[in-house]
């Protein structure tokens, strides 16, 4: 069994959902050039070209999608809060994809914000789907796509139930976002006006980083709509046309638009210097 958390201090206020911590037989993953656990958990590190991409595991479990009733700011398309079995494990960077892991699969950067630990942005849903497809050519067992909506919200919680993954207020010292428009009473107030590097500010409970503003990212589907009834791997419209959810929020987003709970989704060819994308590995969705 894995431990979570160690001596990690967890914020107030968060529960930990069920989680199932059982190792698969297939650790470490064949790609991984280094692997190992630390106080967040399971981690994994793939190199390309001597880029490394840092991994995280996520483990199979349960959580509550959606927003609280209580939650201020919710939209409808949030709720209800319905139950949700995620009956596979996965790896997730550890981080939006950087503009130096996008050089190396690509060679190309269409970022506005350039850096080369800044996330990559300007980047269509599409442009990440080939972007995937490329990686899986280079390093094949790596099965690497986009998340689902289901599997990138439950990542994000790390088995809190709070507004953030920190608790229920958000201010500039926890997240790239709009700083002049904190959330839960917060008074922090700075407004970077663009990207930063990622991992510039504390990590979740499993170790991932930027889940909270910086830029919006991009999942693998589109917008299903909630209902009550609990559901396993759930996966959202998929047809060529449908529109594609983003999670997170971005740098230029005020604090209620980087809720756990916030969703919003955009055509799959749109291009913005608030549109990222976090790379899944370990499992191909379906149709893919």
């Amino acid at each position: 069994m894995i431990r979570c958390g160690g001596n990690v201090e967890k914020p107030a206020g968060n529960i930990i959902m069920d989680v199932m911590y059982t190792v698969p037989d297939s650790f470490p993953p064949q790609w991984a050039r280094g692997f190992g656990e630390d106080d967040h958990g399971v981690f994994a590190q793939l190199a390309v070209d001597g880029i490394t991409f840092d991994f995280r595991w996520i483990p199979a479990g349960r959580f509550s999608m959606g927003a609280l009733e209580r939650e201020e700011g919710a939209q409808d398309t949030e709720r209800p809060q319905h139950k949700v079995a995620l009956t596979q494990g996965y790896w997730l960077l550890r981080t939006p994809v950087t503009q130096v892991q996008w050089e190396v699969v690509t060679g190309a950067n269409p970022s506005h914000f350039t850096g080369t630990e800044q996330p990559v942005e300007q980047v269509s849903w599409e442009d990440c789907v080939a972007y995937t497809e490329k990686l899986n050519q280079l390093v094949p067992e790596l099965k690497a796509s986009l998340p689902t909506e289901a599997q990138w919200e439950y990542a994000c919680r790390a088995g809190t139930t709070s507004v953030f993954h920190y608790g229920d207020h958000l201010d500039s010292t926890m997240a790239n976002f709009d700083g002049n428009y904190p959330y839960g009473g917060a008074s922090i107030r700075e407004y970077r006006e663009k990207t930063t590097p990622v991992a510039s500010f504390a990590p979740n409970e499993w170790g991932l980083y930027d889940m909270h503003g910086n830029v919006d990212e991009w999942c693998y589907d589109g917008m299903r709509t909630y209902d009550s009834a609990a559901v396993s791997d759930p996966v959202g419209p998929t047809d060529k046309d449908a529109g594609r959810v983003v999670r997170g929020g971005s740098w230029n987003y005020y604090a209620g638009s980087c809720r756990s709970a916030f969703r919003d989704d955009f055509r799959p060819v749109y291009r913005f210097s608030n549109l990222g994308f976090r790379l899944a590995a370990g499992q191909k969705n379906e149709g893919e």
